[in-house]
């Protein structure tokens, strides 16, 4: 009964929030806040991934770890974006997009005389078809 149940408010939520399934979402969540019944109906089926997540995650030590740091976002280095962006710009050895020195000699080298041959084989077949 319980998957019924649990279906019978979603097609509720659906319904009352005219199939938009967002809305329909934060509906189920407030109601479930509330609602035990609904709760468990929806969250059987992922049960025993659930516990045996946390079953790892406080077997690995990771729980203590999170415990020891709770919520504290990582200390931020300070950062200044805009002298750093005026720095690039007055800097006189900058590369300019698109004119970067992506050469790795000065010369180019010139064809093999294999090469030569196979362009010359090519041009006169061409030649001898018209």
């Amino acid at each position: 009964m319980s998957r019924e149940y649990a279906d019978t408010k979603i097609r509720e939520a659906l319904k009352l929030c005219n199939g938009n399934m967002a809305l329909a979402r934060k509906q189920i969540i407030t109601l479930a806040q509330n609602d035990s019944a609904l709760l468990q109906a929806l969250t059987q089926p992922h049960l025993d991934g659930i516990v045996a997540y946390q079953i790892e995650r406080v077997a690995s030590g990771r729980a203590e770890i999170e415990n020891r740091f709770p919520d504290e976002p990582p200390p931020k280095k300070e950062e200044n974006f805009g002298m750093e962006l005026l720095r690039a710009i007055a800097s006189s050895d900058v590369q300019i997009f698109g004119q970067e020195n992506t050469s790795s000699g000065g010369k180019r080298k010139s064809a093999s005389r294999q090469h030569i041959d196979a362009i010359h084989k090519i041009a006169s077949s061409r030649r001898n078809k018209k």
